[in-house]
């Protein structure tokens, strides 16, 4: 029997598409001052300080007494410690507890949709959140533990090494070296990009592969710095004497 001319035609069913990432909104009103304020604070002063950080230990390349007269040299400065609020803990508390709300906000879902954009993301991510309990630890440890380096520069060198006397310290020091290194440098790319500073897909590529050098670099120059401590003979930490 042939169907009847007023039956229905079948429903067609659309697949659903999976949509990918929904990118990161740009914010309305105070939201938006803060994103880039978190940019920026990632440039200046914190990876100011990053730079100027690496720099500095890695004047324990040449020995304790070249290392001992840096940490004399920044020591040195007038109102350090607030300079060092202000200038430094501050800056770096804002940019990682907003960054921890922006993790919070967004979605990576590597799983589901691994592209390179999203691992990029999930890697920023995660690298920040390292490098933030790496250098919580780190600066209690050296600043607020044993010996005040402030005041007692010449027993700087001879901490860092008994810090490194525990494999587990060791390897952690290792570890918050990369992910400050690939946290800075992809950051320094986002800053660009976000900014209007480098602008097309080509120039971005080509900015990415100078801060793919740059992580490599930091990388590099911590790893030496690393083996200096372990190269040379355990210095004594006394309250000063050298």
């Amino acid at each position: 029997m042939g169907s009847s001319a007023g039956s229905a035609a079948p429903a067609v069913v659309k697949p659903k598409i999976k949509q990918g990432v929904a990118p990161l909104r740009a914010g309305e009103g105070h939201s938006f001052l803060l994103r880039r304020l978190h940019s920026l604070t990632g440039i200046v002063p914190v990876g100011l300080f990053l730079i100027e950080h690496f720099i500095s230990n890695a004047f324990a390349v040449n020995g304790p007494a070249a290392y001992t007269k840096q940490v004399e040299f920044l020591t040195s400065f007038p109102f350090v410690v607030a300079l060092e609020l202000f200038g430094i803990w501050l800056p770096i508390l804002f940019h990682s507890l907003y960054g921890f709300y922006i993790w919070y906000r967004g979605d990576s879902n590597i799983g589901e949709y691994p592209w390179t954009g999203n691992w990029m993301y999930a890697a920023q991510r995660w690298t920040g959140a390292i490098a933030f309990f790496y250098m919580g630890w780190h600066t209690w440890h050296i600043r607020f533990t044993g010996v005040h380096i402030l005041s007692h520069p010449a027993s700087a060198f001879g901490k860092v090494q008994l810090e490194f006397q525990n494999t587990w310290v060791a390897m952690f020091y290792l570890v918050g070296i990369i992910a400050a290194s690939w946290h800075f440098a992809y950051g320094l790319w986002l800053f660009a990009a976000k900014w209007g500073i480098v602008t097309g897909d080509r120039a971005r590529r080509r900015f990415g592969y100078v801060c793919v050098i740059i992580a490599v670099v930091f990388i590099a120059v911590g790893m030496a710095t690393m083996r200096s401590f372990f190269h040379w003979p355990l210095h004594p930490v006394n309250g000063g004497s050298s």
